[in-house]
């Protein structure tokens, strides 16, 4: 046997004078532990203070992934199913999370006092930007749902040059019409609070059906502490503005855009409308099939293996491994091949899961998946 030969080992980072391995070693795994459970921060803004948590830390020359929560949810609630889904993790090493809570929707927030003037939707979106200068963070890719994912929107109207990409779950860009208001005004004379916000996020057959989902999140919204700040968020969210989208103008969303929503979901119809109206050669459409209202609850594995292929799309995440879907059974994509929509073609997302890529073809287009 050969004789061992001692080595002698130069350390990079040489412990702080007087720091013996045994506290560096607990400091290090107290900083990941901290890591992990994320940081919260909160930031006062023109419009009152938002509170946000930050996961991970900041890779070179990436954005960061912001995410805005739907009204009745925190980020939470509405995220986490989402980031904890064991695909995910391959995603959330390869950039920093910041989670926005909506003011009043964080845990243990008080309740504001009564007369309290919640922000618009609009002043909910100018309070980004104070968020991204506390941390000192350039661009995003925004992940919304519901009312979030029209406060992104309207946040990569007025500053284009920080969003890279948006993931809009359930959006709905249209100001409520004469009808809607007289049908809101209707429906809160027969309903409760929570029963309205419950019939925003989910279906009527998942009501109907009263899952174990659905009991969750109704006692979730019922027995909320902070129920009064909730129906101030939702009286923002239904005195929104109209986003005034319009195919080929300037008000428009100029980064690549993914719209999702469930098949038969509440905001179905004004999702496909939001398809319509934005740039083809900018945006995907992804209904899901079997997900209900909340996608991104529903079937978190599906939305991630998208969401892995918009990276892919916009230049990062070149290497990962497309697993899930190619497992699963072949999703039918048609893809719009001009703006008229005259010719259209279809393919598989299996063709090139094994491989990692997207499939071929022009780095633009709108398609509409059902998986």
């Amino acid at each position: 046997m050969a004789e061992l030969q001692e080595v002698q080992i130069t350390e990079e980072k040489p412990l702080l004078p007087g720091q013996t391995p045994e506290v560096a070693k607990e400091a290090e795994l107290a900083a990941r532990i901290l890591l992990d459970q994320g940081q919260t921060h909160s930031v006062e803004t023109p419009y009152g203070s938002v509170t946000f948590t930050v996961y991970g830390t900041p890779k070179p020359k990436r954005p960061a992934i912001l995410t805005y929560h739907d009204v009745g949810l925190n980020y939470k609630s509405c995220f986490k199913p989402l980031f904890q889904f064991a695909d995910m993790q391959e995603i959330i090493q390869n950039f920093v999370r910041v989670h926005v809570d909506a003011p009043g929707m964080e845990e243990g927030a008080p309740v504001f006092p009564l007369g309290y003037q919640y922000p618009s939707l609009d002043q909910l979106a100018d309070m980004i930007p104070c968020i991204l200068q506390y941390l000192n963070f350039s661009t995003i890719i925004g992940v919304g749902v519901g009312a979030g994912a029209y406060v992104l929107s309207r946040y990569a109207l007025t500053h284009p040059d920080t969003v890279e990409g948006l993931v809009l779950i359930n959006i709905d860009p249209n100001a409520k019409g004469w009808m809607d208001w007289a049908a809101h005004k209707l429906t809160g004379l027969t309903s409760s609070i929570p029963e309205m916000i419950l019939g925003h996020l989910f279906s009527q057959e998942e009501l109907s059906g009263n899952s174990e989902l659905i009991q969750k999140y109704r006692n979730i919204i019922t027995h909320a502490p902070n129920l009064e700040n909730i129906e101030l968020y939702w009286n923002s969210y239904n005195n929104r503005r109209d986003l005034n989208f319009e195919r080929g103008s300037d008000i428009t969303l100029k980064c690549p855009v993914m719209l999702v929503v469930g098949d038969q979901a509440p905001h179905e119809d004004a999702v496909v409308e939001c398809n319509s109206k934005l740039d083809p050669t900018q945006t995907s459409f992804l209904k899901m099939a079997d997900s209900g209202g909340q996608p991104q609850l529903t079937q978190p594995g599906k939305l991630t293996e998208a969401f892995k292929y918009f990276l892919q799309g916009m230049g990062y995440m070149a290497s990962s491994c497309m697993t899930r879907l190619s497992r699963s059974r072949t999703a039918s994509l048609t893809s719009a091949a001009s703006l008229d929509g005259n010719r259209s073609r279809s393919r598989t997302l299996s063709q090139s899961s094994e491989s990692g890529h997207l499939p071929s073809g022009p780095p633009g287009h709108t398609m509409e998946v059902s998986c």
